[in-house]
């Protein structure tokens, strides 16, 4: 399953509902190239109780500036809209569930 990418003009009503882990990446990271297939495991876990989306931070720079994203990967997981939990770096899927779970 491939993650659907957002843009400035769909980010915000993609991830106001709900729980969400937005993954910022950028297309020459290698680590970021790493995590995609994780995350599309991790996608296929959870099924439809929690959005899994992408974010290119070359695309969509206002987008990664709100969140404060310094370095590629960073994963950030909203409930309804607001930040709950951040993940820098590339993870294992045990870890990305474990912190989905919670």
């Amino acid at each position: 399953m491939s993650l659907e990418h957002l843009t400035q003009e769909n980010f915000d009503e993609k991830t106001s509902k709900g729980t969400v882990l937005v993954d910022f990446f950028a297309t020459w990271c290698g680590p970021c190239r790493m995590l995609s297939p994780i995350l599309e495991q991790v996608a296929d876990e959870v099924g439809e109780d929690i959005k899994l989306y992408k974010v290119d931070i070359d695309e969509c720079l206002d987008i990664a500036k709100k969140f404060g994203v310094m370095s590629v990967p960073t994963m950030v997981v909203l409930k309804d809209g607001a930040e709950v939990q951040r993940l820098i770096g590339l993870r294992q899927k045990t870890q990305i569930l474990d912190v989905l779970k919670k």
